[in-house]
């Protein structure tokens, strides 16, 4: 099967896998969220707001789409594509008999409450099921983070249990509370 970057397109939204282009943009989110953004977030790298890094990341993140490895998107409003908003990965790709991935996402503390992140989810949701034929998608978050549990309740994911220390979050073991979305049409 030969993957063809998709641009996905919702009533408000725009996401797509990044180019060189957006590395400034990038950067922008990613700096000015930093202090929203570092207790859902494993440790950042010493390098991960600077050019360099994200010129390799670019690369990387295109590589493993086409190699069916991971779909990394970053969330535009439709009407201002100079601003990204957010950021929906799918990853761990796992085929053969297994035929699932991870989904993880963030959104700009300005932009919470608005319903982004839940628009988004559904177009992305929708793309891995019909056409990177996922039969299931995971997601995991921490006890405290009661809105994202809420939103991950109301796209239908259904809670499967809870990991004790399970992620290393913000240079902490951090407890998770297990979710997965079944693909009925597959």
């Amino acid at each position: 099967m030969k993957l063809e970057p998709p641009i996905l397109i919702t009533e408000r939204l725009l996401l797509r896998i990044a180019i060189k282009d957006d590395i400034p943009k990038i950067i922008e989110y990613f700096t000015s969220n930093k202090d929203y953004l570092t207790p859902y977030y494993p440790r950042w790298d010493d390098n991960f707001f600077t050019e360099e890094y994200w010129q390799f990341q670019v690369e990387v993140n295109l590589h493993e789409f086409v190699n069916d490895r991971s779909l990394r998107l970053f969330i535009f409003l439709k009407n201002n594509s100079n601003r990204i908003i957010g950021t929906i990965n799918f990853t761990n790709f796992v085929r053969g008999v297994a035929q699932y991935c991870n989904v993880g996402y963030s959104i700009a503390e300005t932009e919470q409450g608005q319903g982004y992140m839940k628009e988004a989810l559904e177009a992305t949701i929708e793309y891995v099921f019909k056409e990177l034929k996922m039969h299931r998608i995971t997601a995991n978050y921490m006890p405290h983070n009661q809105r994202s549990g809420k939103l991950l309740k109301r796209l239908g994911f259904v809670v499967e249990g809870y990991a004790r220390d399970f992620l290393l979050i913000d240079g902490k073991w951090q407890d998770h509370i297990l979710t997965s979305l079944i693909n009925s049409h597959w």
